[in-house]
């Protein structure tokens, strides 16, 4: 890696190839067409306005994870959010309300932020948040969903809101998918894709990918089989080991390079279909970009985290901005003594040290 290398200008281009790949995957689909055709437009003054805060000293980040619900209803095999205590079987009492969240959706537009990846939980038991997030045009809205609750009140606010794109949760084929997420829903989820279709909505599947799917979920079979239900982006998430039993599921250096060197080859041949990898390269990317160096994470009591996968927090939105949660003590920290930039295993260096980052936030409380 460089020591020049510029991670901002890295985030920049990658939103602009972003954009310029879904604009590709929906030369068929006017209407969807027409509002990435803004949403570009939008993506440009955003860029400056995060350009226009580097200036002032202030890094904001182009991307946003906001869980907006600890609830869900499913038992995922592994699930780190469960593990975590991040997720629970019913819903707490002190989530932040829609109205707060449409607060925290301004304050990103004006900041610059592009991208909120709405999550949970489940987010679609949050309908009133998902309203809000519509309004919001400028800002592009993935909705990280097990799809058990799309219904048909959700495909007509998607149908009317092209700034809402959902994002289907997926293990693999019919089996990999029963085995992990239950019986049943690899069923709903097909059905709900072919209405998705049907509408003509751009929808996309996130993988958590192990090293017992990576070669299923990356074959040809596999993608030409979404594309033809019409999915137009795979999101392919490293899996994080939450035990030490699960360890050997997690991609080592050789499964990475041959994800890279698959997605490479897929974004090559499926040009219709975007390929997103998450963490993706690291060291092209400079290190893991958590904390504010490329995104950050709201949990669904405000609190301000570097990421899903690390838990911890010093600042909580409620009582402060997010430009100010973008600066907290912890995130500096994480992000200038070099913590983001070291070797782990598994998709998450920040939940290897785990222990280290929740010592870092006992030692800010007691400050």
């Amino acid at each position: 890696m460089s020591e020049t290398f510029d991670i901002q200008e890295y985030l920049t281009n990658g939103v602009k190839d972003l954009i310029k790949d879904v604009l590709k995957a929906t030369l068929k689909n006017p209407r969807e067409a027409a509002f990435m055709a803004k949403f570009a437009a939008a993506t440009t003054a955003a860029t400056k306005r995060r350009e226009a805060n580097e200036s002032a000293g202030l890094h904001v980040p182009s991307y946003l994870i906001a869980s907006i619900t600890s609830n869900c209803n499913l038992h995922c095999a592994g699930c780190y959010s469960r593990v975590n205590r991040a997720t629970e079987d019913c819903e707490p009492v002190a989530q932040l309300t829609g109205e707060q969240w449409g607060s925290i959706f301004d304050e990103a537009d004006d900041l610059g932020i592009s991208f909120i990846l709405l999550a949970g939980g489940e987010p679609t038991l949050r309908k009133d948040v998902i309203e809000e997030a519509a309004k919001r045009k400028n800002i592009l809205f993935p909705i990280f969903t097990n799809g058990t609750f799309l219904n048909e009140r959700y495909f007509d606010l998607m149908d009317q809101n092209r700034n809402l794109v959902p994002i289907v949760s997926l293990e693999g084929g019919f089996e990999t998918t029963e085995a992990r997420r239950g019986a049943g829903i690899y069923q709903k989820l097909i059905k709900n894709m072919e209405e998705l279709k049907k509408r003509g909505i751009i929808f996309g599947t996130s993988i958590t990918v192990t090293t017992e799917n990576l070669e299923e979920v990356l074959s040809d079979s596999f993608v030409e089989d979404l594309g033809e239900k019409g999915c137009r982006a795979m999101i392919l998430v490293e899996f994080v080991p939450v035990t030490d039993e699960a360890s050997h599921l997690a991609p080592g250096d050789a499964e990475r390079a041959r994800m890279n060197e698959k997605i490479m080859a897929l974004r090559e041949k499926y040009p219709e279909m975007v390929f997103i990898s998450f963490p993706g390269d690291e060291k092209s990317s400079g290190g893991c970009l958590a904390a504010g160096r490329g995104f950050f994470h709201i949990n669904s009591h405000g609190g301000a985290e570097p990421c899903p996968f690390s838990p911890f927090s010093d600042i909580n939105v409620i009582e402060t901005s997010l430009k100010d949660a973008i600066s907290s003590k912890l995130f500096v920290t994480l992000r200038e003594n070099g913590h983001l930039l070291e070797n782990h295993a598994g998709g998450c260096v920040l939940y290897e040290k785990r222990e280290l980052v929740a010592q870092l936030v006992g030692q800010m409380s007691d400050q």
